[in-house]
């Protein structure tokens, strides 16, 4: 099932035994482009702290009713590894995270996690031969990108901007993203728009803009284009 982004920052995470909190953001891999955490703000109850929630615990659905449930009790999120929201997530705090909730590593296998394509139903870490066989699909380079801020991004074409990103769909299995939802300006339309991943030509995450190889015309009048829709989203 397709879902929004928009949708899941306007939901809250509830553990077994109660409330966590509000989503404030999602990080998802800049390689695979998939949700590897929901970050929450659990700051009613644990002073002011955000938390990491991995896909791992999600209950399934994951539905639009504004509510994530998660497989966790409060007192195992209260006593994971502290997070420094104004840094980045770094590869060693992943390894302490993974620890804490016995997780295995995404990073490791063919899969987009671990062995498999979705973070269901198992989360046993890998046996080492099987991780050691399988090898990683991850460079060394991918980083985990805000989706937050990935709001507001231009997107251009060689003919040039034709809109703004406005939100990210993914797929709920899988929690890979499938499309970015870019907002037309007039005269492109001034429609919401759905771009694959793989049709952007590069994205300059320093310079806040993502460039497409061909215009929406050109898309709408050829196969290779085929991963664009212009369409209303689903958001």
């Amino acid at each position: 099932m397709l879902n929004s982004i928009g949708d899941v920052t306007r939901a809250r995470v509830r553990a077994v035994d109660g409330d966590i909190g509000p989503v404030e953001d999602v990080l998802f891999d800049d390689h695979r482009w998939v949700i590897r955490y929901l970050v929450v703000d659990a700051g009613t109850w644990l002073a002011e702290r955000e938390v990491l929630i991995s896909p791992y615990s999600l209950k399934q659905p994951v539905g639009r009713g504004g509510l994530i449930e998660v497989a966790l009790t409060r007192r195992l999120i209260r006593t994971s590894p502290a997070l420094d929201a104004s840094q980045p997530v770094s590869r060693e705090y992943e390894q302490e995270f993974q620890r804490h909730y016995h997780y295995p590593s995404y990073r490791e296998g063919g899969g987009l996690w671990a062995l498999g394509a979705m973070p269901y139903p198992s989360v046993a870490p890998l046996p080492r031969d099987a991780a050691e066989g399988a090898g990683t699909t991850h460079p060394a380079a991918t980083q985990l990108r805000s989706a937050e801020q990935m709001h507001g991004y231009e997107v251009v074409t060689p003919e040039g901007c034709i809109g703004q990103v406005h939100d990210l769909v993914f797929d709920d299995q899988t929690w890979q993203i499938r499309y970015f939802v870019v907002d037309t300006d007039k005269p492109a339309g001034g429609r919401k728009l759905r771009v694959g991943p793989p049709w952007a030509l590069r994205i300059d995450w320093a310079a806040q803009r993502v460039h497409l190889a061909l215009t929406p015309e050109q898309g709408e009048g050829g196969a290779a284009y085929a991963g664009a829709e212009r369409q209303d989203c689903c958001a």
